[in-house]
């Protein structure tokens, strides 16, 4: 047994305070109890195994990737429990907690300026392009998160988890979309058990980019790129909800308070519009979301920060 047998296997807890009467059962998975504190965790494993198995990624080797932080912090965990050096393009947009945390797993971290702490599409096309740069340097893998199709198969195992626990009673599933990975991996495994669940996309309000809208800016660390993700399927998508950064921020803090629940802002997104469906669905129905990360990640950001 090492570090990574650790990733997985998650709890599933159900709300029982801060959901409105009437409505339909809430249930939560803590991806916080992955090693990092995220359900990334489990893509960085794929994404490296596989890239191990086929040989684009050999012993010495460096890997790089662009990130907001959690996607980073994972595969740092990663890289130093197999022994690679790791390189990671990352911002000023996103919390000093997550720099400090791939730091200090041993990433080696090029910060491209945002605007005035913001994430945007601008800002993500930067960071590609610098790990694109650096990509290019001899003996490096990049990961390339928003375009690598291993991250997907790095869900599964959460898919089927939440069949397992759920015995399969499970009427929706809530999800905010970054890369879209998680989204698709979990959603091809229930909808490959269950047809008719129902699979909700969450996007920022501010950025609306699914349904058809104009990219903005918006402050919902890791999901909103500001155009359609390579990865994204439709075919797998019932209903796309916007939220605002504003109410994911307050839902955050609510779960904190009321629910002993400690995440991120994407996590309180997910829930603001699980709410939503559980209201519609009504008495008896089940619907399942995920806290994405814990809170610790956003200690220094105004969603916890005291004023």
């Amino acid at each position: 047994m090492d570090i990574l047998n650790a990733i997985g296997n998650t709890s599933l807890v159900r709300l029982r305070k801060v959901v409105p009467p009437d409505c339909a059962d809430i249930f939560v998975k803590l991806e916080s109890e992955n090693p990092t504190g995220s359900l990334k965790d489990r893509m960085a494993q794929a994404v490296i195994s596989r890239a191990e198995e086929d040989g684009r990624l050999k012993p010495g080797d460096t890997v790089v990737e662009y990130t907001g932080g959690s996607t980073g912090t994972s595969l740092a965990l990663i890289c130093a429990a197999r022994g690679y050096r790791l390189r990671i393009v990352t911002s000023d947009a996103f919390s000093l907690e997550k720099r400090d945390h791939m730091a200090a797993l041993g990433a080696e971290l090029t910060l491209v300026p945002s605007e005035g702490g913001l994430t945007t599409k601008k800002l993500i096309l930067d960071m590609i392009e610098v790990a694109r740069k650096l990509s290019r340097e001899p003996h490096t893998y990049w990961t390339d998160q928003l375009n690598n199709h291993d991250a997907i198969g790095g869900y599964y195992s959460l898919g089927e988890e939440i069949w397992s626990q759920t015995k399969g009673e499970i009427d929706a599933f809530v999800h905010c979309v970054g890369t879209a990975a998680s989204l698709r991996g979990v959603a091809t495994v229930l909808k490959r058990h269950q047809p008719g669940v129902k699979i909700v996309v969450v996007e920022p309000a501010e950025s609306p980019v699914l349904q058809g809208g104009r990219p903005g800016p918006h402050k919902i660390e890791g999901v909103g790129i500001g155009y359609i993700p390579p990865l994204w399927d439709p075919t797998l998508v019932d209903e796309i909800l916007p939220i605002k950064t504003d109410d994911a921020k307050d839902m955050a803090r609510r779960i904190a308070r009321e629910e002993a629940l400690f995440a991120g802002t994407s996590s309180g997104a997910n829930l603001v519009a699980a709410m939503q469906v559980a209201m519609r669905l009504g008495p008896g129905a089940r619907v399942v979301t995920l806290l994405v990360d814990s809170g610790l990640k956003y200690l220094s950001t105004d969603v916890y920060r005291s004023k």
